[in-house]
């Protein structure tokens, strides 16, 4: 698995085949590019290290801002100026950017740092990326859980020199550039310094070795070199105040003579990157290789945690990137918070919750579970210090950064967690935070009303009060289930009894149709609403364009015109925007298991592909990569419920190996896709199941508990060209219909 791992999928904008059936009437208002980046990461670490051009918005690549339709190019060509830090993966515009740490391997005059060179001959692997500049230099780089390393090949140069650029960061699109508020370096001698910069209200520290026997080693300013000087003091920098500054070592090279140089990084103070450096370097002269080594080894280690069987080649690298671009983000910095003082987990890159919550923390919480419960400790540890839980955290203080787009989402994983017994969290004072967050933000005015605009707030309140009293029920604490139960009921008020679709409203994205079949914690309920099962499946057909005509994308710069006619369609957006990833799961609810087959399979097939162009929009931090992980299992988890809705697989059999044992899923009557003469994978019809078995009992419900899933065991799936009845009496539980017994009218 690890050797099908491709980083550069997603990299560039969208290239897919022209999809056929119903994938083709499905529209993307979102940007056509995944936006992620191939540089050297380790799994859930701190670091990232990639090459630096400024564009949108990890740093790499070509483009510039872009909030729909094609991106466009900020160059000709990909290109760098030099290898920064701490990179986003697959998010849009979230006005907080990284890339700091920006260094430069370099044979011009410092005044020329900045320009940028076309990168040639580019290679990427799990941990590990490499490019030779056009200066000649050959760079390599490689990261650890709180150190980079980097591996400057140099062409033979009398005054060749590293250049470490302290005061770099964000991005090269207007309002993009970070700009640090305080700053002190220090230059220690025999290749050896350190430094610390405010950045965003965050204190990081660098500890910096380089492996340069015989080179000089200055601080400068400005493009400046400061002979002699041995530190650097900026008490108060502005936009009009900065000037460049950082560190710079310069001598001789031969041809081909590496230099190496490391870098450990920490929240808490040079002494503790300093610490972090040493303790994964070790003492060696070079450390280079024993780094990547390393991280190879986790990488293995992690993704060997789900293996699939059968496939063909281009279907499985697909399926290895997904889980590794899953598996990147959140970025862990244990024992690193600046906000408080004490020992213990400390997530600082929770972007984009509101996309990853659905999919990527239920992975996390399958093949990751100390690490997931170490998400949710650090999360409670968030809402103790700054008074609410996050929407999505950054490197920053302020929890409340993104609460325009959803409500209450770590209730979900809180829930699910409970359920299933991960972590070792004090439940208990969970619970006081879990109640306490629900009446914070939009909160406020649901308490009072029962509703609140934008709408979609009222179903994440809904189902947040729905997640809090699961668990306060669960620690006997009935009087405060009973009352959130209440409250959970009142999601109904979101809905427009005449047309079965949520009230007019402004919305995160997308429009009413898109967050109107999203999974709740009522779906009976829900389906009711509509008219029952036919009604509810009639709108979902017409929201996944089963018979619309195939639909033009937008272009380049589309206009409002293309866009109001596209949105007017109010069709499902595909994997292109996360809003209403889960909605093909909804036809489980009203006994149609056949229908999510269909849609799902379409999905799989014509809105993913191997290359640059192999995403069809923005990764979101592994949400999107995490619905195909799933997807491809033939499972979806429905967060905040301990529950997974069973489908057909896309591959012949797979082992999650969960905390507690091994999940199967086998198949019988698998078929792959045929194989052309050009070796190319064709588009096969889907498939369906046709009956189920759970350890070796018949399972005539087209879902299983979380519980059974975390537990290990074997689901054996008898697959068919046809539809059958299976799935269609026993419906997924509804909080009004726990047992899914009752047919809808």
């Amino acid at each position: 698995m690890l050797d099908d791992i491709d980083p550069f999928i997603g990299t560039a904008a969208t290239s897919l085949p022209a999809a056929q059936g119903l994938a083709a009437t499905w529209w993307w208002p979102k940007p056509q590019v995944g936006n992620t980046h191939p540089g050297a990461t380790s799994p859930l670490g701190m670091v990232s290290a990639c090459a630096y051009s400024g564009a949108y918005p990890t740093g790499y690549g070509l483009y510039t801002k872009n909030t729909e339709g094609v991106p466009e190019p900020m160059f000709d060509r990909v290109q760098a100026s030099g290898f920064t830090h701490f990179q986003q993966s697959g998010t849009g515009a979230i006005r907080k950017y990284y890339n700091y740490v920006r260094v430069t391997p370099m044979v011009q005059p410092l005044d020329t740092l900045g320009q940028a060179w076309p990168l040639h001959d580019e290679t990427a692997e799990a941990g590990y990326y490499a490019a030779t500049l056009d200066t000649g230099i050959r760079s390599e780089i490689t990261v650890g859980e709180k150190v980079a390393v980097h591996r400057y090949t140099f062409p033979e140069h009398r005054s060749a020199r590293v250049v470490v650029d302290l005061s770099c960061g964000g991005l090269a699109i207007d309002h993009g550039r970070t700009v640090p508020l305080r700053a002190h370096v220090e230059s220690t001698g025999n290749g050896r310094a350190r430094g610390t910069v405010v950045v965003e209200g965050v204190p990081l520290s660098v500890h910096v070795e380089v492996d340069s026997p015989g080179w000089r080693q200055m601080l400068w300013h400005d493009r400046r070199l400061i002979e002699g000087g041995t530190r650097l003091d900026f008490d108060r920098i502005r936009h009009t105040t900065l000037r460049p500054f950082g560190l710079l070592f310069m001598g001789p090279t031969r041809a081909g003579q590496s230099v190496e140089v490391r870098i450990g990084f920490s929240l808490r103070g040079c002494e503790q990157a300093r610490d972090n450096l040493h303790r994964e370097c070790g003492g060696a002269v070079s450390a280079f290789d024993g780094v990547r080594a390393q991280t190879r080894a986790r990488w293995r280690d992690h993704v060997g945690r789900v293996e699939v069987e059968g496939g063909s080649p281009a279907r499985r690298r697909v399926f290895a990137t997904s889980l590794y671009h899953s598996l990147i983000k959140p970025c862990f910095a244990d024992d690193e918070s600046p906000f408080w003082p004490t020992a213990g987990p400390f997530a600082f890159d929770v972007c984009t919750m509101w996309d990853i919550y659905k999919t990527q923390l239920p992975l996390l919480a399958a093949i990751c579970p100390g690490r997931a419960g170490d998400l949710l400790e650090s999360l409670i540890r968030v809402c103790e210090e700054e008074g609410n839980f996050p929407i999505g955290y950054r490197m920053a203080r302020g929890a409340d950064r993104f609460f325009r787009q959803a409500s209450a989402l770590a209730h979900t994983a809180l829930a699910d967690a409970h359920a299933l017994g991960l972590g070792d969290l004090d439940w208990n004072w969970a619970l006081v935070h879990m109640e306490g967050d629900l009446r914070r933000m939009y909160g406020e005015d649901f308490y009072e009303h029962g509703v609140v605009h934008p709408i979609s707030h009222t179903l994440d309140l809904a189902y947040a009060y729905h997640c809090t009293s699961g668990v306060a029920r669960a620690l006997n604490d009935s009087g405060l289930a009973d009352d959130l139960d209440a409250r959970a009921r009142l999601w109904t008020n979101a809905f427009d009894p005449a047309t079965g679709l949520l009230r007019d409203s402004s919305f995160y994205e997308g429009g009413k149709w898109n967050y109107s079949f999203r999974i709740l914690h009522d779906m009976a309920g829900r389906i009711a609403v509509a008219g029952g099962d036919d009604a509810f499946v009639t709108m979902l057909d017409q929201f996944f364009g089963r018979g619309a005509p195939r639909v033009v994308q937008p272009g380049k710069r589309p206009d409002q015109v293309v866009m109001a006619a596209g949105y007017a369609l109010n069709r499902f957006e595909g994997l292109n925007n996360e809003p209403d990833m889960e909605a093909p799961w909804s036809y489980h609810y009203a006994g149609r298991p056949d229908r999510t087959a269909e849609v799902v399979h379409a999905a799989l097939t014509w809105q993913f592909g191997t290359g640059p162009g192999g995403l069809p929009g923005n990764d979101d931090s592994g949400g999107l990569s995490s619905w195909y992980v799933w997807a491809s299992l033939g499972l979806f988890p429905v967060a905040g419920q301990n529950l997974f809705l069973v489908n057909a697989p896309a591959f012949e059999r797979a082992t999650v190996h969960t905390g507690r044992g091994e999940f199967v899923v086998e198949t019988s009557g698998h078929r792959e896709a045929p194989i052309s003469s050009d070796g190319l994978e064709q588009a096969p019809p889907p498939q369906y199941v046709r009956s189920a078995r759970l350890n070796g009992k018949p399972l005539d419900a087209a879902h299983i508990s979380g519980s059974d899933l975390h537990a290990g065991g074997t689901l054996h799936l008898e697959l068919g060209p046809e539809p059958s009845g299976w799935g269609h009496r026993v419906r997924p539980p509804s909080s009004s219909d726990p047992f899914g017994t009752g047919a809808h009218p």
